[in-house]
This record gives structure tokens, sequence and C-alpha cells, in this order.
């Protein structure tokens, strides 16, 4: 059973793709994220233990104007992360470069939405 989202805390990010079949494709690839489809305008991201959902992926003509939030997500090996962001058919917007925390680098989907990946050291 998944734990009691906690007030005020992010619960979902959902993703607006203009292809959901490549999206799924890019991020069961580089991330081995899978999903659960709800018609042909919307796919959950299943959480990574296995319970629930995490986001989703929203099937639209264009993706959100910019200025939306920044999904972060964690890496324990961020040279591996970004070598397959890059097999799955994304780009490398910004980085690796180095900041207080760790690592990070900036990339865009196949749809452009841009999502972040830090790394410890």
């Amino acid at each position: 059973m998944s734990p009691k989202p906690l007030h005020h805390s992010i619960n979902y990010i959902e993703l607006t793709v203009t292809e959901l079949d490549a999206a799924k494709a890019f991020y069961s690839k580089a991330f081995g994220w899978s999903f659960n489809d709800y018609g042909p305008g919307y796919a959950g991201i299943v959480a990574a233990d296995g319970d629930g959902e995490a986001g989703g992926l929203a099937l639209a003509p264009e993706p959100r104007p910019a200025g939306g939030p920044l999904v972060i997500l964690y890496s324990e090996d961020l040279d591996a992360t970004e070598q397959a962001i890059t097999a799955a058919g994304g780009r490398i917007a910004d980085g690796p470069y180095e900041f207080p925390g760790g690592r990070r680098l900036h990339f865009a989907d196949p749809s452009g939405n841009e999502l972040a990946v830090w790394a410890e050291r």
C-alpha cells in the first residue's frame, strides 16, 4: 500500500508530450520506467516501487510553455544516465556541471520537455 501523501508535497508529475508512444519509449529506454495506459491520450508513470503512480504523460498538440516546473531526477551514475538519455533520443541541454551538492545536467525529451538529473560526486 502506498504511503499517504504529505500535505503540500509533490505527489504527481505530469508531462505534456506530443507523441505518446515516442515519449513512453524514451522514458522506458532511458530510465527503465513503465506505464499504465489509460487510452490513446494518457499513460500513468508507475512508481519506482511498483505501488501506484508517480505521474503521467498527457498527449497534447504541443508541450507546456516555458516556465512550468522543472522535474529533477536522481541518478547513482550521472555519466551512465547521460549516455542513456542520448541513446534513447534525448538531447543534453546543459552540463553535466558541478554544483555544491554534486553534479547535474539538464536534458530535453523528444517532445521538448526539459528535465534535470543530479548525482552526488
